[in-house]
């Protein structure tokens, strides 16, 4: 049977981890349940998933969500959003310490620290918050030990500090997917930026991408040419004499897209080599400031950027919840650092 599906992956310059599919039904198609047509469409997908991502909503027909024993129609749209699938297999577990900060059957949040990174790969196969949470998870009846990326929906970078929210459950992931892909998860992060912003407020706009010159380095095409559709929404919430810091809510989450869209309007997160801010940006690089400024990077020698909240509907009760966390003890020991220059 004939049929057209357009399948996306966000995941390599993407913190949000779920693969989206559109499937147009062929006009022939006899009316079959949706469960059963869709397992022959979608290659290594559970049965079980699929169940779980309909009732989740995070499979709609015709734009609406449907049950599971809906019978599939000619020309009907399909559309399904799922956490994206495991890329690595033999996940050591270990055991490592976990701040978690609230757990239920459904899901939990921790509070990572900054240095840990999330995902095994290239010179990083051990000692990631997916080593432990492989390990930690190991007794769930449903458990994704040895699986590549057990129950993540999406990701920070190594040296950002704060929270992540785990699924648990099959059900679990796909509906907390299908929230990211929907942009109604609320993430909010604090940021040390070089110089003070002429605006309180204000929106950035620009379309990310591995830059052409250095693929480690993620760049801003306003124009819209390259890249992936970002936004970030940022408030100033303290002024010093050189920094400021800034709130900023994701409204997409693709890979630094923060520290590159404050780099884009000249304001580079403090002590962030990638992006330029480990050296002094705003001031005259001289005397006694030089030297506050470099004993304020050796404080904090990575990017001050915490992701501090996160709110979402949670999976079972679907009631909007709510999650904060304090500034780790870097980033609250270089703001008193500048606070007590502002002083001075």
């Amino acid at each position: 049977m004939a049929y057209y599906i357009d399948t996306e992956e966000n995941t390599e310059d993407s913190d949000e981890l779920y693969e989206h599919h559109r499937i147009v039904v062929d006009k022939g198609q006899a009316l079959l349940r949706l469960d059963k047509f869709l397992m022959d469409r979608l290659p290594n997908v559970t049965r079980n998933k699929l169940q779980c991502a309909i009732r989740s909503e995070s499979v709609q027909v015709n734009q609406k969500p449907v049950k599971v024993s809906y019978k599939v129609k000619p020309q009907d749209v399909i559309t399904i959003t799922l956490a994206e699938p495991p890329r690595d297999t033999d996940v050591v577990p270990q055991d490592i310490p976990l701040d978690i900060i609230y757990e239920d059957e459904e899901l939990l949040l921790v509070n990572k620290e900054a240095g840990m990174v999330v995902h095994p790969a290239y010179n990083n196969w051990t000692g990631t918050l997916v080593n432990a949470l492989t390990y930690y998870l190991r007794n769930l009846p449903t458990s994704r030990n040895g699986e590549g990326r057990p129950g993540l929906v999406h990701r920070i970078d190594k040296d950002t500090s704060g929270l992540l929210v785990i699924a648990k459950t099959d059900y679990s992931m796909a509906y907390l997917a299908k929230q990211f892909f929907d942009h109604t998860i609320e993430r909010t992060y604090y940021a040390l930026v070089w110089g003070v912003p002429k605006q309180e407020e204000g929106t950035i706009v620009g379309h990310i991408g591995r830059s052409v010159k250095d693929r480690k380095v993620m760049a801003v095409y306003s124009d819209g040419s390259y890249g992936k559709y970002a936004v970030t929404h940022y408030r100033v919430l303290r002024r010093f004499k050189y920094v400021s810091l800034v709130q900023c809510n994701l409204e997409t989450g693709r890979t630094h897209q923060i520290r590159a869209h404050m780099k884009h309007i000249g304001h580079p997160l403090f002590s962030d080599a990638t992006y330029g801010g480990d050296k002094i940006l705003s001031g005259s690089p001289t005397g006694t400031y030089k030297a506050f400024v470099e004993n304020a990077l050796k404080l904090m020698p990575r990017q001050a950027l915490h992701a501090k909240s996160l709110g979402f509907k949670h999976p079972a009760t679907r009631q909007h919840i709510q999650f904060d966390s304090e500034l780790p003890e870097d980033f609250a020991a270089v703001l008193a650092k500048w606070e007590l220059y502002e002083g001075q």
